[in-house]
């Protein structure tokens, strides 16, 4: 085996340690949609370089393998699915790097009925009948509130069972 002059070695094992990451990336992507921040972090987190793996990911960016919009689009129609609302859904997104013009974006262009989802998480919580007893629909309110869903969701997934707006109990007016 020849010899490698000085400096040789390094560059040999930076071009793999890219292909490697870029396999490792390639192979995260595929397995799901991933954000350019969360898919370096989880590279980072793996011990490569965080230099490489920008430049990395920057490639695949620029061919298309890496995007914040398709990443942010699925993701919103994941959560959707598991009946969280547009608050919730916001913290996630903006938590793994995604920008709030593309957050808005995505939740506007799924067209979702975010008063009918609340409705919907509640009844297959709760079932149909909307309790008598104060402290159960206070309850059932602080569930929908956890998922994701304003003030006003939360009492439209009331009244769509018959509930008055007088028979409920105030969330907190910073909702």
């Amino acid at each position: 085996m020849p010899r490698l002059r000085f400096g040789q070695q390094d560059k040999l094992e930076a071009a793999d340690d890219e292909s490697r990451i870029r396999s490792v990336a390639i192979a995260l992507q595929a397995y799901r949609e991933h954000g350019a921040k969360e898919l370096e972090a989880k590279l980072t987190r793996k011990g490569y370089n965080s230099l490489t793996t920008a430049q990395v990911i920057e490639e695949l960016r620029d061919s298309g393998l890496v995007s914040d919009r398709r990443f942010a689009e699925a993701f919103v129609r994941t959560h959707v699915a598991r009946g969280h609302g547009p608050t919730r859904i916001r913290y996630e997104l903006r938590g793994l790097g995604v920008s709030s013009d593309l957050i808005e974006s995505s939740l506007k262009s799924a067209e979702i009925d975010w008063n009918a989802l609340a409705s919907d998480v509640r009844e297959r919580k709760f079932g149909r009948r909307v309790p008598p007893a104060y402290a159960e629909r206070a309850k059932q309110m602080r569930f929908l509130q956890y998922r994701g869903f304003h003030n006003d969701q939360i009492r439209a997934a009331f009244a769509a069972h018959g509930a008055e707006a007088d028979d409920l109990p105030d969330l907190n007016p910073d909702d």
